[in-house]
Formats: structure tokens, C-alpha cells, sequence
């Protein structure tokens, strides 16, 4: 009975691609992972960008109000 442990059945089936995502899992540092994947992808920078600009945006609306106004 060939279980998933079994060393042929795994040298058939090595995804290269899914070789980070095991690694990352197994060193509980499934986070850094997402943050690695995040910042590589164009569109998600870009989002992240923009959600600190809005954050630094409404920071500096709520000093401008309080303090200044």
C-alpha cells in the first residue's frame, strides 16, 4: 500500500512550483511568504500604496481638524 510518504510516488509528483509554499509552511513563516508574493505582484503594490496613502491622508485630515482648526 503506497502511502503518501512513499519516497517513489513522491519523486514522480515534485511540483517546483509549490516547493517555497511547503518550505514556508512546514518554517511557519506562511506570512512572510504572503508579504514576498504581495509585493511582487504589480497591482497589489500599487494597492498597498494606495491604502497607506489613504491612512496617511485621514491621519493628517484628523490632526488638521482637532489641533489646527
Amino acid at each position: 500500500m503506497a502511502g503518501r510518504n512513499d519516497p517513489t510516488q513522491n519523486s514522480e509528483h515534485h511540483w517546483e512550483g509549490l516547493q517555497e509554499i511547503d518550505r514556508a509552511i512546514s518554517e511557519n513563516r506562511r506570512m512572510e511568504y504572503r508579504w514576498k508574493k504581495a509585493l511582487a505582484d504589480p497591482w497589489e503594490r500599487r494597492g498597498l500604496w494606495l491604502l497607506g496613502l489613504v491612512i496617511v491622508a485621514f491621519a493628517v485630515f484628523v490632526i488638521l481638524q482637532d489641533f489646527v482648526l
